[in-house]
């Protein structure tokens, strides 16, 4: 069955694209949640015309993603969590908690953007990598520390 994407989907497509899916797939899951409408010869005309404004949208979206890659290249972050003796902490760093820090240093950046590359499951320092668009990644050094009690 062939979808026109309205929003990009991880792993098939970006919005707009026109993509061969099996039939389950594109009927109980991209269709029903908005993600995808039937690939229709109007739907397509359609689609053509919002193509434009998609591709100018996407340009300035690169831009800012640039932008905010850059400055996020000489920043550090510090996470504050509790550990043991050893060095070893309780639990582990999620990209919930380093996108909670980015939020106080000034940037916005959503947590599913942001892949951390190692398990964190010792004091030190660490990175990640942040998906800031398609193109653009952009690798972030955090430091785990011991919280002071």
């Amino acid at each position: 069955m062939q979808v026109i994407l309205k929003e990009d989907v991880e792993k098939l497509g970006l919005a707009g694209e026109v993509v061969e899916v099996k039939n389950g797939y594109g009927r109980n899951y991209l269709i029903p949640t908005g993600k995808a409408v039937l690939a229709t010869p109007s739907a397509r005309k359609v689609v053509d015309q919002q193509m434009k404004k998609v591709l100018e949208q996407r340009l300035a979206n690169l831009d800012t993603a640039k932008e905010t890659a850059e400055a996020l290249q000489g920043t550090n972050v510090t996470i504050a969590v509790k550990a043991g003796e050893e060095g070893k902490i309780f639990g582990t760093v999620t990209n919930v908690q380093i996108a909670e820090a980015l939020k106080e240093k000034g940037f916005d950046i959503d947590r599913r953007k942001i892949q951390i590359d190692d398990d964190v499951k010792q004091l030190g320092e660490y990175t990640a990598t942040i998906n800031m668009h398609e193109e653009v990644k952009a690798s972030l050094t955090f430091w785990v520390v011991k919280a002071q009690d």
